[in-house]
């Protein structure tokens, strides 16, 4: 299976849980109805927040991925996104704007792989 294919599945799948879970937390609490984390049941919109979050750091991790080109790294940063979330991700881009070349573009941290240079 080419990479394409893939990311396609993966990420249709994450849409396809999203919608469904969300129409489900819809049909056990209209979302008019949540009321944060003071007062229950709210768990519902809480996981579907959660469920988010970590798609989102599925979402990221992809792109390192595509960035790291060591099975170690890709690995580390796993472990950092789902353990840390923003924090590591923030740290991830930080690092990669920290590499560029002087004078390069910081679009380049996006599109190019390894050390990024112009």
């Amino acid at each position: 299976m080419n990479t394409r294919a893939l990311l396609q599945i993966l990420f249709a799948a994450i849409l396809l849980s999203l919608l469904a879970y969300t129409v489900w937390a819809s049909n056990q609490q209209p979302v008019w109805q949540w009321q944060g984390l003071t007062r229950g049941p709210d768990r519902w919109w809480n996981v579907a927040t959660f469920i988010d979050a970590y798609y989102g750091f599925v979402t990221f991790f992809v792109w390192v991925c595509f960035k790291e080109r060591g099975w170690l790294s890709r690995v580390l940063w796993f472990v950092a996104i789902m353990a840390l979330g923003n924090m590591a991700m923030a740290s991830y881009v930080l690092w990669q704007i920290q590499k560029l070349p002087p004078g390069a573009p910081a679009s380049d941290i996006l599109t190019s792989r390894g050390a990024p240079s112009r």
